[in-house]
Order: structure tokens, then sequence, then C-alpha cells
């Protein structure tokens, strides 16, 4: 691969891709939904037959997307303007004789605002290779899964670190004015810098380690896909591998990260951690984070017993743990687990924002399916939270978030049907739920926003109602409604 030479091609090979329409739309149009799915599972059978009766599109699709020897004056046609030899040169392509492969993979996808291109190495999937200690990959799982998690508010300057094949660059283009990028893999910053070249994207591209390259700035928003594999303190791919021992590189980039934020900056990191036998994996996390300065919300979405997380990664690898010659290495990857007494690890989202506070942590687990996006509902959060800084609840109204719901479960006993629980429900984005009894329901159901009392006079209301304590009252619902703020079950008007 040759950088100078990619960037020097990047004008006609963008002039290709948009005769041929090579972009998501499209393609799912001309293979039609079976076979595109076939083709998100790499079988190339289906989407092979499908693209022989789409033209030149079909031999984009045969040459990247299913890495198939292709026959030069095919691709000569589906590449003008782009002369078949320059791509050679510039290591796009490799050649053979009369035929063709792509040396590179390059793919379309839409991550919000409209088709981009991506330039990354191939993966193996369809045609195995070996992958070297600086191999960049494509848009995976979890960087797809960072860009749906990522806030869009605009900002004025962003920094992506450990950009890869430049995704998360390439999607704050629709919402920073100005983009910095870093990656320790030099090969990642040259990719990186061809995808943004392909998109017609302006982006500060440095290569260095972790926060390295732009000592001494500050950004608006951070995005961070880092290596946050846990295994030992060895690099074997730079793109997963950090080369610090379990969940160490998680560890230095929320412990970090406040010192580049600028002031009410935010940053949206993927990370990992360790369940440890006896401990509680929120104190861990608690750990890392300064004294002062940040509001933290840490997403816990999955945990893996160490022996599908191994087995996993190892997968990933292009490793097969069947095979003599490998098991070692997940033998010796397990030792090291059980060595640190780890139960399992954990992976999901961590927000922060700067502050001048005192720093405020939730972390929690968020395991249930949802389809909305947490890039908003983050933002949201970081609001209320300073909101309630602010204020004293007792003091303020509020009304009930209008897809908030009560939800009361019956079981059935001696005399019928017995009330086992009731929960406060919000139905949109995390769809928290609150456990109450009976006088919060009431509690809640009192909020009438603009028009309605304090919580204060609503608490001495109820008290009266049910010859209750108000104070006792007080100390029990001021904390419940502190969270259900937090989780935008209830707002402050």
């Amino acid at each position: 691969m040759n950088r100078d030479e990619l960037l020097s091609i990047c004008p006609s090979l963008r002039a290709a891709l948009l005769r041929n329409r090579y972009d998501t739309d499209t393609l799912l149009d001309a293979l039609g939904p079976e076979v595109h799915a076939a083709l998100s599972r790499n079988e190339p059978v289906p989407v092979r037959r499908a693209s022989a009766s789409c033209g030149e599109l079909g031999t984009l699709i045969r040459l990247f997307l299913l890495t198939d020897d292709c026959p030069a004056g095919e691709v000569a046609g589906a590449l003008s303007p782009l002369a078949v030899d320059d791509a050679v040169a510039a290591g796009l392509l490799e050649s053979d004789g009369d035929v063709v492969r792509a040396a590179l993979d390059l793919r379309p996808l839409d991550i919000g605002g409209g088709n981009r291109w991506v330039l990354s190495d191939l993966d193996g999937s369809l045609r195995p290779r070996e992958t070297p200690v600086d191999h960049v990959i494509g848009v995976g799982h979890a960087s797809l899964s960072l860009l749906r998690a990522t806030p869009t508010a605009p900002v004025g300057t962003l920094l992506d670190i450990g950009t890869g094949c430049g995704i998360q660059a390439l999607h704050g283009a629709s919402y920073a004015h100005s983009i910095t990028a870093t990656d320790l893999n030099v090969r990642a910053v040259d990719l990186a810098a061809v995808t943004a070249a392909l998109n017609e994207q302006e982006v500060e591209l440095l290569a260095g380690s972790w926060f390295e390259p732009v000592e001494g700035r500050t950004f608006d928003q951070i995005v961070a896909n880092p290596p946050f594999v846990v295994s030992r303190a060895t690099v074997g791919h730079t793109y997963r591998d950090s080369g610090l021992d379990l969940d160490g590189a998680s560890e230095l980039m929320i412990s970090r990260v406040a010192g580049y934020l600028a002031p009410g900056g935010t940053a949206a990191l993927l990370a990992s951690w360790i369940h440890v036998e006896g401990e509680d994996w929120r104190a861990r996390v608690a750990s890392w984070l300064p004294a002062h300065g940040i509001d933290a919300w840490v997403v816990q979405r999955d945990v893996a017993d160490p022996a599908l997380y191994v087995g996993t990664w190892m997968r990933d690898g292009g490793l097969d743990t069947r095979d003599p010659a490998t098991a070692t290495i997940a033998e010796d990857w397990l030792d090291h687990l059980a060595s640190a007494n780890v139960a399992g690890v954990g992976f999901g989202f961590v927000y922060l924002r700067r502050t001048d506070a005192p720093t405020d942590l939730m972390a929690e687990d968020l395991t249930h399916g949802f389809t909305d996006p947490l890039g908003a509902e983050a933002l949201a959060y970081f609001e209320r939270v300073a909101w309630l800084r602010d204020h004293d609840v007792l003091t303020a109204r509020f009304r009930v978030e209008e897809s908030t719901a009560l939800e009361r479960v019956f079981l059935p006993g001696d005399e019928g049907w017995t009330q086992a629980v009731a929960r406060l429900h919000r139905g949109n984005g995390p769809a928290w739920q609150h456990e109450v009894d009976d006088l919060v329901a009431s509690l809640v159901a009192g909020m009438r926003g603009h028009d309605g009392l304090v919580l204060g006079e609503l608490i001495e209301l109820l008290a009266a109602a049910h010859a209750v304590d108000a104070e006792d009252l007080a100390q029990s619902a001021v904390p419940l409604v502190h969270a259900l703020v937090r989780h935008g079950l209830v707002l402050p008007t």
C-alpha cells in the first residue's frame, strides 16, 4: 500500500464509485434483501449469482465485497476513469496475469447523513489470509455500536483516539467543525487518510500512542474505540491489544480523558472491565475516575464468562481452539484470567462530561434489548444531572414524562389476586424501571408541572392523607425522585 499514490487516485476512484452508484441503497436494491443478508453472512454464492446481472456494479461487488479474481478488462471498465495499472501501483488491487483482485477492502456504509466509503485491510472471511500485527480492521460490530451510541449534537472540535480505518472520524464530519484522529498504527493512519480523501472530508491525522499526539490540547468531544481486549500485556494485533494487562486500556482512557476535554466537553468511549470474585465492578470503574471535574455515566451492555470471552477473541484472530497448535494460547489466556480471579468481563459504553464540580458517577447494567441509540440520551442525562446538582428537589415542580407508565404485577393468592410489585416504567429509550410502593406512586401521580405543587408540598399533603410522618416520607422519596429524574421518568418543569 502506498499512501501518496492511493491519495492521488482518490478523485478518479470516487468518480467510478459515483458513476456505478456503489452505495448502500443501490446495493440493497440490486441484490435484494435476501441476497444482501447472505452477503452479511459471508455467503458468496448467492451474491455472485445475483451480481452477474448488475453490469459494472456487479463487477465492483465481486471485486471488493467478494474478493473474487476478476478479468482485468471488466475491472478496467468498472473503474474508469481510474486506470487498473494505477490502482495496482497504489496498492488498491493486485494483478495476476489477466486477472486482478482486491488488495484492500472498499465498501459503502451509511453512517447517518448519507453514503460513505471505507477502506481497510481484507479480513480473510472470504479469502483466507494471515492477520499481521498492524492489520487495520474494517467496520465491525464494536465500531457500529459506538457509531449508534455517539452524541451528534454540533461541536467545534472532535478527537478520535485509535481511529483505525477512520470510521468514527468520518462520522464526526456530520456534527463537528474540525476533526483530529490519532492511531499508534501508522498503517491505520494512512488508510484513514485515504478514507477521508475518498469522501472529501478534512481530518487532521496524527500517528502516536494514546494521547501523546495531542498533548496540551483540549477538545469539545472525544470518541474512542480503543484496543480494549482483556488479556496479558502483549500485542498480537494493534487493533485489539493494548499491551496493558487485563483492563488496563480502559483504565488508561477513563482516567486520562478528562485532561483533554474542554470545559463542558463530552467523551463517548467503548470500554471493558473485569469482574473480580467478591468485588463490585462499579467500584473498579469508579476508582479510575478523578475525584473532581467529571460527570460519568457507565452503561454495561454485556458480561461474558471467561471461556466465552477467550473463545470469541480467538475466533476473531482467526484461531481455532480445537487445533492443538493453538489450544495452548487459550489455555494460557484462561490461566491468566483465573490468576486474577476474573469471573467475567463486562463491556459497554462510558460517557463523560467535564465539569467544575465533584465527580458524579452512575454505573449500571443495561443488558436488555432496546433500539434507540444512546448518544442523545447521554447528553440529556448530563443535563438532568447538572440540574439536580444545582437545585433542591423539595422546592421544585415536576412533570411525569409522557412515556412513563405505572405497571402493577399481581399474582394469584389464597384470597384472589395479590399485588406483588409496582413499577414506574419508561416506555422509550433505555426503558428503565423503578419499583415503587403505593405511596410513591401516588406522589408521582400528583406531579402536575407548572400548575402543581412543589415536591415538598406534595409530600406534606400525602403524609397528612395517609397519616405518616412527612419527614420520614421525604427521606425515602427524595432519593427516588433523584433516580427518576436521572433516568428521565419525571422531569423538572
